[in-house]
Parts: C-alpha cells; sequence; structure tokens
C-alpha cells in the first residue's frame, strides 16, 4: 500500500510535520473515511459514513508515542 493509504484496522505510523515519528497506532477508519470525516465533530460520524466505529480515528488504547 502506498504512503499515506490504510485501511481500517491497519497499523500506522504518525510523523511530524518535519518527517519525525511521533507515533504508531491502529486506525478505526480507512483513509478515505478519514477524509470524509476531516473536520466534522465526531457527533457526525454515523450521519456521514452510515455506521460508527469509535469516535476517534486511533484511541489512545490502540495509540504508542515514540
Amino acid at each position: 500500500m502506498p504512503p499515506g493509504d490504510f485501511t481500517r484496522g491497519e497499523m500506522v505510523v504518525c510523523v511530524s510535520e518535519a518527517g519525525d515519528v511521533v507515533a504508531r497506532g491502529l486506525v478505526n477508519y480507512s483513509v478515505a473515511e478519514s477524509l470524509k470525516l476531516l473536520g466534522e465533530p465526531s457527533s457526525k460520524i454515523a450521519d456521514i459514513l452510515g455506521y460508527e466505529s469509535e469516535p476517534e480515528l486511533i484511541h489512545r488504547d490502540d495509540l504508542v508515542i515514540v
């Protein structure tokens, strides 16, 4: 999969604007779904996607800060 492309449940690497790795985590939504949700409140997830998995892209229990 190309960089920046991910599916639900996949482990992603989070980088700073400088390109430094800052965290790794399991995502609750795909990149396509995430782009639809960008800038929207969590309360609108079900309205936008037709379902709600979780209210966040990466839950803190599924996030490792490096």
